[in-house]
């Protein structure tokens, strides 16, 4: 299997869970203090929203590079 389907693969794959999910989350560490045996830390949950356009160009993209491998 050639580099362009595979990319053309995991493009269309990627665009349909940006568009089933619209976006994901990650969590990231903002403050810690120790102090003697105590450890603290403050956790931030943060959420990135994918554009539908984003998830609809992708899934184009990936077709395209499919259909213009299957010519080659």
């Amino acid at each position: 299997m050639s580099m362009q389907k595979i990319a053309g693969i995991v493009l269309i794959i990627g665009g349909a869970f940006a568009l089933a999910y619209g976006g994901f989350s990650y969590t990231k560490e903002t403050h810690t203090a120790d102090v003697g045996p105590l450890h603290l830390s403050v956790d931030e949950k943060e959420r990135v929203n994918v554009p539908i356009w984003a998830g609809v160009g992708a899934i184009l993209v990936g077709g395209l590079l499919l259909v213009v491998g299957r010519k080659n």
